[in-house]
């Protein structure tokens, strides 16, 4: 897991790296081939760092700027008596400015760039320096080769700012990329290294500024703010030992249609876990007189139509909707009647799927998609809001209001105010579990009763939810469930070390 306290909170688009290194370049005099030598040389410390005993080394490059990089990284691990091969893909003679004096400076240094013609397997270590941030097509021919050449074999990977093959700003593999054990990025941080396949393919991430002024970035606003549980828990202060219940917010959860009753369960216990002070399950008739039996701390209504509902409402602070509601009747009627409310909201599953049956504009809910549910709302299929999940989430968030949160690999969050979206680095695979959703659900309507705003709960509850995903994991991510989240979400949210 990557040490993400040392990475910065700010992501940047390629257009924008591109904008801050001209700044860099123009307006502060460091030269182009200066930073492109500040970069190699940073990614040589890694690597010697990570992997002291490696010492035949095999650097993938391609004919930009990522090449160069990679060069330089050749050119050092020659100086420091390491048996160097630098197989070129695409005509050397295509090298232009800083990569073609890169090379050339490593052939001063004893190097032969040879032609790619497939990947070693007696290499100790391979450096990907083939494509870099510029991508957007689909890699084809030799280059995709390579990059599988380079997925089958069994060293280690460093790739140099970017895993070639993945789509800078969305996290796309483009048709194929690598999948690297690790990753150092230069300049700026880039959405996809957290969206998408990007998680999967960066490996252990690390990242330099190359030096680059302050003051650099100040010209630029952030495209993605990354947010972690680290830095969102400072919402949450100590408590007052003055405090009651009555100050801890009570949430409402409606949800639990027949046969599908534990999502309102997880729900309603993943509340209290957060610090709710109360919380009532509004749930179907025929099971909510035993929903509680192992958690008395919930209080239970059965709940037949509007007419028992809407009393429910007016005692809580926040309402939730979704989990486990169904579609039939009963639960299009508790739909309407919460949405005719005028509480904050948290929307989630079969909820939203109402919405998207009839759309409507909320100012102070939050919605909580997986990809699908997405897809149904903006009427596309799930590949397209895969495509460029940012976009997705900021065209919902256009049309329905409110807070979005886009869950899924890097899940985003999408106000409305003049902050950048966000988006969430905690999290692990083992979390794609039956539930999950629900207990996130429940965490956001948790916060928000707590006096948090709609954006801030949001931000706060995907970083806790997260969080306490990976505190689960820690017994292994297969067979991680929801109530394991639960399980965690005490212990996380009161900044309780592992034993």
């Amino acid at each position: 897991m990557p040490d993400r306290n040392r990475l910065p909170h700010a992501l940047y688009r390629t257009e924008q790296i591109r904008h801050l290194e001209r700044i860099a370049i123009e307006e502060y005099g460091i030269a182009g081939l200066e930073l492109m030598n500040r970069a190699g040389a940073v990614a040589y410390r890694m690597l010697r760092a990570r992997w002291p005993q490696a010492r035949r080394l095999t650097v993938l490059a391609g004919v930009g700027n990522n090449g160069g990089d990679g060069f330089v990284v050749a050119r050092l691990a020659l100086a420091d008596g390491l048996s160097v091969r630098v197989l070129q893909l695409g005509e050397t003679e295509r090298l232009r400015g800083e990569a073609a004096e890169s090379c050339a400076a490593y052939r001063a240094a004893g190097g032969i760039p040879e032609a790619y013609r497939g990947c070693p397997r007696d290499a100790d270590l391979i450096v990907d320096a083939l494509l870099g941030t510029g991508l957007e097509r689909p890699v084809e021919g030799l280059w995709a080769e390579a990059i599988q050449a380079i997925n089958d074999q069994r060293a280690p990977v460093l790739a140099l700012d970017l895993p070639s093959g993945l789509q800078a700003d969305t996290g796309r593999a483009l048709g194929v990329a690598v999948r690297a054990s690790a990753t150092v990025s230069f300049i700026g941080l880039k959405p996809g290294l957290f969206l998408g396949d990007g998680p999967d393919c960066r490996g252990d991430l690390r990242f330099s500024a190359l030096d680059i002024p302050a003051a650099v970035y100040a010209r630029e606003i952030l495209s993605l703010r990354r947010i972690d549980w680290d830095q969102q828990r400072r919402s949450l202060g100590p408590r007052p030992r003055t405090a009651h219940k009555g100050d801890c917010g009570h949430v409402l959860i409606v949800g639990g249609a027949p046969g599908m009753s534990g999502a309102a369960r997880l729900a309603g216990e993943a509340a209290l876990r957060a610090g709710a002070g109360l919380v009532t399950v509004a749930t179907h008739p025929d099971h909510a007189a035993w929903l509680n039996l192992n958690r008395p701390e919930l209080m239970v209504s059965a709940v037949t139509g509007p007419e028992t509902l809407e009393p429910l409402i007016a005692r809580a602070d926040v309402v939730a909707i979704g989990p486990g509601l169904g579609r039939a009747d009963w639960g299009r009627r508790l739909w309407q009647s919460v949405q005719d409310s005028a509480k904050p909201l948290v929307v989630d599953a079969d909820a939203l799927n109402l919405l998207a049956e009839t759309p409507a504009r909320g100012s102070d809910w939050v919605l909580t998609p997986h990809p699908g549910e997405a897809a149904r709302l903006l009427g596309v299929c799930v590949s397209e809001v895969e495509q460029d999940r940012p976009r997705a989430a900021h065209e919902l968030q256009r049309r329905f209001g409110g807070v979005v949160v886009l869950k899924g690999a890097g899940t985003l969050i999408q106000g409305d105010a003049p902050r950048p979206p966000a988006v969430c680095s905690d999290g692990n695979p083992g979390m794609a579990t039956a539930g999950s959703g629900d207990v996130l659900t429940g965490v956001i309507a948790a916060l928000r009763g707590q006096g948090l705003d709609a954006e801030d709960a949001a931000r706060a509850g995907v970083c806790l939810h997260a969080a306490a995903g990976d505190r689960a994991a820690l017994q292994g991510e297969r067979g991680l469930i929801a109530g394991d989240i639960v399980d965690s979400l005490r212990a996380v949210g009161n900044g309780i070390e592992e034993a």
